[in-house]
């Protein structure tokens, strides 16, 4: 990799842990108090306090996932210590499919900003089941540039949350009103994530990437065999 796409990949997913790391802090509150601002929006609620405790399951597992996720792209993590990478890799895939998607699903119903709200954090949903449960089928498979290429999905969906919090402040800087703001803020982020993936990794771009991880592969594959 040519150093300037390096260090553009370096500052990205810093960006994103400490994106990640502050909303997590943000969201210390969920958990300390029994009426948070958060929940005081969204009353009058019919079940109070499962949507609290979806929103908690939520804040945890995101607070897990894309961090976790940052640390799966290590090709240093995955050719140094294989079990490592194998072990985070299935943390993080019960993290999302057991709990960071289906407690998101539950909060999209109440989404600021009505049906297109909710579709928007639905959509996105969907692509982080589909790219994780995808992702481990090529993981088992060894079929390692299919299995980068889901995952890669599903660091770019859960990297929605960031994104669209920083796009949030910049709408409100410019004035511009809440509704529109939300519904811009969730949307584009979502879409352009998805499609930047399908430019970058798509199956006609794998050739190299598939050359690369090969090795990788082998090393991971000992180490599996030693481990059996």
């Amino acid at each position: 990799m040519p150093r300037s796409l390096s260090i553009v990949r370096f500052i990205t997913l810093s960006l994103l842990i400490a994106g990640s790391l502050a909303i997590s802090a943000a969201s210390l509150s969920y958990f300390v108090e029994e009426m948070p601002a958060f929940l005081i929006e969204k009353l009058p609620l019919p079940r109070q306090e499962l949507w609290l405790l979806a929103l908690r399951t939520h804040v945890a597992a995101a607070a897990l996932a894309l961090p976790g996720c940052v640390l799966l792209t290590s090709t240093w993590l995955l050719r140094r210590v294989p079990r490592v990478h194998r072990w985070l890799g299935r943390i993080v895939g019960a993290a999302v499919l057991l709990a960071l998607a289906p407690s998101g699903f539950y909060l999209s119903l109440s989404a600021k900003g009505g049906l297109l709200s909710t579709l928007g954090f639905v959509a996105s949903g969907l692509v982080v089941v589909w790219g994780m449960v995808q992702g481990l089928r090529a993981a088992w498979a060894r079929q390692m540039a299919r299995h980068r290429r889901y995952v890669l999905h599903v660091l770019a969906q859960l990297s929605v949350a960031v994104t669209s919090r920083a796009l949030l402040v910049a709408f409100s800087a410019c004035n511009i009103a809440e509704t529109p703001a939300y519904l811009i803020a969730l949307w584009l982020p979502v879409v352009f994530s998805f499609l930047l993936v399908e430019v970058l990794v798509s199956p006609r771009r794998n050739h190299e990437t598939s050359r690369a991880l090969s090795d990788v592969v082998g090393v991971a594959g000992l180490s599996r065999t030693a481990a059996a």
